[in-house]
């Protein structure tokens, strides 16, 4: 009977634990249930809601795209974010994240119970159990883990919470997409797409398996393992998430082996809005887009924000052919300023970089580049220094980094300098400025405003305004065809000429003399040989006849919207212009009289794809297509027999150590038909060149930033060493790419052509003067 009581005892004690061990269970799923539920309800801290998880607040980047499709740069101001769809994600990037980060990814729903398990029994000591929903939750909405227990654990439970929504929201892959996209992996790489930019110079899609490991790797910690500061350990993380893909299969042991042994293989290409390509055009395109904000609001009516909301701008530069106007700056640019340099030594040059002024005048150009300066600024108005104060710092030697030519490429030089004797190194640079354009879109196609935008930031394409010499006579040939139905084959008696005084408002005689002045005069020349060679007389003669006034019409009607004085001097290229301008004028000749706005940017989408804007073509007929073809045909005598004719050279240049080109023969060889015309001014300060195929118009300007800084001679001073060697470059590299389509054939005829444009019979008395922008040979000796 004992031995039954005891039995029944046992059963019932049995059944005690069994009903509290149920109950404790119950509970504390009730529990877990209930503080879910708190925390969704936001008892332990603000929670998005559903329009939060469908458009979480992340920084976008405004990306600048190519007319061929390739990302020129963005603007962003902390974040530069571009997203990436699942499916622009190489599959060695989502496998090797799989394996590292969260192998069953596939297989849960926001919480690995497994592994949360074996992180609670273990205390994390077999590793942690974030999911990558779970971790792109604590990216997205919930931080940075507290170092309290209590907050930390109610961080946890929010993210389990928030990883469940995520699940329930958005697609495994669409999570995947955003993990990546979200993700900052350091040196400005914000999301993969900038990431494998910055560290590879690929698309994400394009990445190798072990560079997608790479950055995989550092999802553990991008500052601790940053490839430029921490090579070593970079790789030896990334060679963890090559064991991992082994481990799991996605990869052969032979092929782990195998890439564990290589380098990082990184070619680091910074994005910043001084480095990259077409960083003149990225700044001539901010202002363009402020401008554009400040009149198109939202639809809500609030203002766009340039740097985080995700625009895309698509615009009509092409990559490549940018690249190619770059390096043919970069190619020419190094071996004229060497024998810049060469020329204004102190020795041979006391007031070096100016010439033709005194000491005096020195010393005044220096003090008002002083008080336009940055520096001025800053210390005015942000330090509120004295102007005593300003003054003397220009006189105290500072630690600085400035630019220089380096083997024939842009680099910087840490010295200490005094800040007044960096101003006046900067300004014995020669700068340049290049402008490529479709002539029947107008769509432009390269845009280059300087050397290196880091430390010559002044845009010479647009905002910059030279005298542009003999570029401008083709304006005033133009006029004479257009009115009196001139032809290239016309003959002028070449003699001195002089326009009286108070005619066309001048109040003295005008007798403008050829280059050098030039006195053996005498015989005859076609208006194409005349425009070939620059004859200033004959131009002369020809604004005369036409007068100043509707010269200027003509500029006008062409695009030219800066101030032109209607006097005859303009007739030799006195007006201020930029390439902007004058590119947009010559394109109206190629383009059969129709002159087309210059255009940049075709299209602006938001992040969703909505189209914000698209260009309106701005056109308007100028002049006949026959008076455009005869002002064609005029200009290309300039590169078959006058000054541009050096592009019909063949040879090859050799270069000196230092860099300084020694000419034995021009290496352009273009054999097919060119127009173009030189330009250089009374000192040799600026010098042009503009070139014409019939769906290619360029022009180059180089000068230095200050007048007074110029070559002594002509030799080097003029247009066709100084800016048609970029323009030659540029074109034999455009042209070895077939993919561009530039055209080599003739310019179109108009049906109805009623001037003579063959001179092969007229009388072309030749006369061999040093006409201005005539070449000579090149002598460095």
């Amino acid at each position: 009977m004992a031995k039954a009581k005891k039995e029944i005892k046992t059963v019932q004690d049995f059944s005690k634990f069994v009903r509290w061990f149920w109950i404790l269970f119950s509970g504390g799923i009730l529990l877990a249930i209930l503080i879910f539920l708190l925390a969704s309800w936001g008892v332990f801290g603000e929670m998005p809601d559903h329009t939060q998880l469908e458009n979480p607040r992340t920084n976008l980047a405004t990306e600048i795209i190519s007319s061929d499709g390739k990302t020129l740069g963005k603007f962003y101001f902390k974040d530069n974010r571009t997203p990436v769809n699942y499916n622009e994600l190489s599959q060695d990037l989502v496998d090797a994240l799989i394996a590292t980060e969260d192998v069953r990814f596939h297989e849960h729903s926001g919480i690995d119970a497994r592994s949360t398990l074996r992180a609670f029994f273990f205390l994390g000591g077999k590793g942690g159990a974030s999911t990558i929903s779970q971790q792109l939750s604590r990216q997205l909405f919930v931080g940075v883990a507290s170092p309290n227990t209590i907050s930390r654990l109610t961080q946890k439970i929010k993210e389990w919470v928030i990883a469940t929504r995520l699940e329930r929201q958005y697609t495994k892959e669409e999570i995947m997409a955003q993990y990546f996209n979200i993700y900052d992996f350091g040196n400005n790489g914000d999301g993969i797409r900038s990431a494998s930019s910055i560290y590879f110079d690929k698309e994400p899609k394009d990445l190798s398996l072990k560079e997608s490991a790479m950055l995989v790797g550092m999802f553990k910690n991008s500052s601790l393992y940053n490839p430029r500061r921490n090579p070593i350990g970079v790789k030896n993380r990334r060679n963890v998430v090559l064991a991992q893909m082994e481990k799991y299969g996605y990869i052969t042991e032979a092929v782990k082996d195998s890439l564990q042994k290589t380098e990082l293989d990184l070619k680091y290409t910074p994005q910043s809005h001084r480095d990259g390509i077409a960083t003149y055009f990225r700044g001539y395109l901010d202002g363009f887009m402020k401008d554009w904000i400040k009149e198109n609001p939202k639809p809500d009516g609030t203002k766009w924000n340039l740097y985080n909301d995700g625009l895309k701008i698509y615009t009509t530069i092409d990559s490549r052919m940018q690249k190619y106007a770059e390096d043919a700056v970069q190619q020419h640019m190094p071996r004229l300023q060497a024998e810049f340099f060469h020329q204004n030594t102190p020795e041979r040059n006391p007031t070096a970089p100016f010439l033709d002024l005194e000491k005096e005048e020195v010393e005044a150009l220096m003090k008002r580049g002083m008080r336009q300066s940055e520096r001025r600024r800053h210390m005015k108005y942000d330090l509120k220094k004295s102007d005593k104060e300003i003054e003397a710092s220009f006189y105290k030697p500072t630690q600085m980094s400035v630019f220089a030519w380096k083997d024939g490429k842009p680099s910087e030089i840490d010295t200490i300098m005094k800040p007044i004797d960096s101003m006046r190194y900067y300004k014995s640079f020669l700068r340049t400025g290049m402008m490529s354009m479709d002539p029947q879109t107008g769509h432009v196609k390269a845009w280059v405003g300087g050397m290196n935008y880091r430390h010559f930031q002044y845009d010479m394409v647009k905002q910059g305004k030279r005298q542009i010499g003999s570029t401008f006579k083709p304006f005033v040939y133009t006029t004479a065809i257009d009115q009196l139905h001139y032809s290239p084959c016309d003959v002028f008696p070449d003699v001195p000429f002089c326009i009286e005084a108070n005619k066309y408002g001048n109040p003295e005689e005008w007798c403008p003399r050829n280059s050098n002045g030039a006195t053996d005069y005498g015989g005859t020349r076609t208006l194409k040989n005349a425009l070939a060679n620059s004859v200033n007389t004959i131009t002369a003669r020809l604004i005369d006849k036409v007068g100043p006034q509707p010269v200027v019409d003509l500029a006008k009607k062409l695009g030219i919207e800066s101030e032109i004085l209607p006097v005859p001097s303009i007739a030799l290229g006195t007006p201020d212009l930029s390439v902007y301008e004058m590119v947009g004028a010559y394109s109206t000749f190629a383009n059969k009289g129709v002159y087309t706005k210059p255009v940049m940017v075709t299209t602006i989408e938001d992040k969703n794809g909505t189209i914000l804007y698209q260009f309106k073509p701005e056109t308007r007929d100028v002049i006949s297509e026959e008076t455009a073809y005869v002002t064609v045909k005029l200009m290309e005598g300039v590169t078959q027999s006058g000054s541009g004719a050096r592009l019909r050279g063949k040879g090859k240049d050799a270069y000196r150590a230092d860099f300084r080109e020694v000419v034995t023969g021009y290496p352009y060889e273009f054999t097919n038909p060119i127009a173009g015309k030189t330009g250089t001014t009374q000192n040799q300060s600026d010098g042009w060149f503009m070139g014409m195929v019939p769906n290619l118009v360029t022009g180059v300007w180089v000068g230095a930033e200050d007048r007074a800084a110029h070559f002594k001679s002509i030799t080097y001073g003029q247009g066709a060493a100084m800016a048609l060697p970029i323009w030659g470059v540029y074109m034999k590299s455009c042209y070895a790419d077939e993919t561009l389509n530039i055209s080599k054939a003739e310019f179109e005829e108009p049906k109805e052509l009623s001037i003579n444009v063959d001179c092969t019979k007229a009388i072309e008395d030749v006369i061999d003067d040093k006409t201005d922008d005539t070449p000579d040979d090149l002598d460095f000796n």
